[in-house]
């Protein structure tokens, strides 16, 4: 006798509770209540009658049957979503480019630079994933992406774009309202931000590293405030009150434009090997619209790359 199979969705529940061994974490994941969490995987139960899963008062187990299906479940879904992906990549035909880059990258550097490129390719149009995750090139519709990170992508051709110099920051009317900041010892009268985060294990330039560059050591942190987005450090800047410390290459024309301004010539740089990288798939050379767009950027970053020499640089 034939019996009916659990639909997509059904298979997506399972496989997120099947994964995580847990209703409440599947159902953040796949946007439903644990209930109704258990209730899907109660009706696929009922319909290929079999137990998927042993369930006890502190946690749920699969059963040898679970992870047959759990297994099969997972390559099904992974089939599918890459047949789709493959399958709007093809709707969307050879005039489109779809790119992943991170929201502090998109906002700061490429989207104002956008015009230039479209000036000079007005026949490719740009969609974007906005992510900082590393994505899947096949099940994702991702064509090319712009990462930070140590340029190790399995499977992928990198270009290096440039490295990342930390430099502290504040608004042209914190400068014009405050005591002339003329030595580093003058930032300890005024509020600190930074960004806290460890990419890849490594420690992202904090006060204390910058204070060292600058020859101030020991320097207590303990009042500077931190943020998980270096979006919010900008933005907190500019509101007034604080000094920032950011990313040179993201605010360059910012600083350029007047609405910040760069304080001292010293600068901490990250991990040598860390840098922000332009990735595609093994193969894509041969793609016109990946070409035009990795030639545009690698020629606008030497275009635009900066004379660091008059920066002690640490790092």
């Amino acid at each position: 006798m034939n019996r009916l199979l659990p639909g997509t969705r059904a298979l997506r529940t399972f496989e997120a509770a099947a994964r995580h061994l847990n209703f409440t974490r599947a159902a953040d994941e796949v946007g439903l209540t644990p209930a109704a969490v258990s209730y899907q995987i109660k009706e696929i139960e009922d319909q290929l009658d079999i137990v998927l899963f042993v369930r006890s008062s502190r946690s749920i187990q699969l059963t040898p049957a679970g992870k047959v299906l759990f297994e099969a479940a997972a390559d099904a879904l992974d089939t599918l979503q890459r047949a789709a992906s493959k399958a709007r990549r093809i709707s969307r035909g050879s005039a489109h480019l779809r790119i992943s880059v991170g929201a502090r990258f998109a906002t700061n550097w490429l989207l104002p630079r956008l015009p230039q490129f479209r000036a000079a390719n007005p026949g490719l149009e740009l969609t974007f994933d906005i992510s900082d995750e590393v994505r899947d090139f096949d099940a994702d519709d991702v064509d090319v992406a712009i990462r930070f990170g140590a340029g190790t992508y399995g499977g992928a051709v990198t270009h290096r774009l440039f490295h990342t110099l930390v430099v502290p920051v504040c608004s042209p009317a914190l400068l014009a309202a405050s005591p002339a900041l003329k030595t580093p010892r003058d930032l300890f009268a005024h509020t600190l931000c930074y960004v806290d985060c460890r990419p890849g294990g490594m420690v992202w330039p904090n006060w204390p590293m910058w204070m060292a560059a600058a020859g101030i050591e020991g320097f207590d942190d303990s009042r500077s405030v931190a943020f998980t987005e270096s979006s919010h450090v900008v933005q907190a800047v500019i509101d007034g009150g604080v000094v920032g410390l950011v990313e040179w290459e993201l605010v360059e024309r910012d600083v350029q434009a007047g609405r910040l301004v760069r304080l001292f010539d010293v600068g901490v740089r990250v991990a040598p090997e860390y840098a922000y990288y332009l990735v595609y798939p093994l193969g894509s050379d041969a793609d016109s619209r990946v070409g035009a767009f990795r030639d545009w950027m690698i020629s606008t970053v030497a275009e635009g790359r900066t004379n660091s020499a008059i920066d002690r640089v640490v790092g």
